[in-house]
């Protein structure tokens, strides 16, 4: 992020929070979000520097921390780069390079890596397409969830394929000005 303030640790992590408990849960996103987070099952891992040259070593650092963990304890991990992968296709490349590496370390039918980003855009969407926000994220951000956690989730909740249509529904009610008003963009915790 070349010309931007250097964000630091706390402060992403409070934003992070905050815009898992405002948007997230709060608009009921994902439907799995909230089990996680009030049993404190969800582990923030914040990576600083301004490049991404370290970023997919950290990745599989945590990605061996989660599986080392039974998932009572850390059910999934965020992983969050406020300083670096500003540009959205820049993260949507990396996030490709960053499935590669987890599979070939291993982790495929394992893990699954979701991404979030601030200019999250879907392919033949406008940038203020509201329909964006269901990925939007306050920084770059890399979702290690367990598969078999996900297979749970899955068949625990009868129509999982309907939430994406669901969160377009949700946000198209909502509007810019409703998602504005969640105020869940970078700076917007106290730490």
């Amino acid at each position: 992020m070349t010309g931007a303030a250097t964000i630091e640790a706390m402060q992403a992590e409070a934003d992070t929070r905050r815009w898992l408990e405002r948007a997230v849960i709060g608009l009921n996103l994902c439907p799995f979000a909230k089990a996680v987070h009030v049993k404190r099952q969800i582990h923030y891992a914040v990576y600083l520097p301004a490049g991404d040259e370290s970023l997919i070593e950290m990745l599989l650092a945590e990605a061996h921390e989660l599986t080392a963990r039974d998932a009572s304890v850390r059910d999934t991990t965020l992983l969050i780069a406020p300083n670096t992968l500003a540009d959205f296709l820049d993260f949507n490349d990396f996030t490709v390079r960053a499935e590669r590496k987890l599979a070939r370390a291993g982790f495929d039918g394992v893990l699954q890596l979701a991404s979030f980003h601030p200019h999250f855009q879907f392919a033949g969407s406008a940038a203020d397409d509201i329909a964006n926000a269901t990925n939007r994220a306050p920084y770059p951000t890399l979702h290690l969830l367990r598969e078999e956690s996900v297979g749970r989730a899955v068949d625990a909740f009868p129509d999982a394929e309907a939430i994406f249509e669901r969160n377009i529904e949700t946000l198209e009610a909502l509007g810019q000005a409703g998602w504005d008003a969640l105020d869940v963009g970078p700076g917007s915790a106290r730490p």
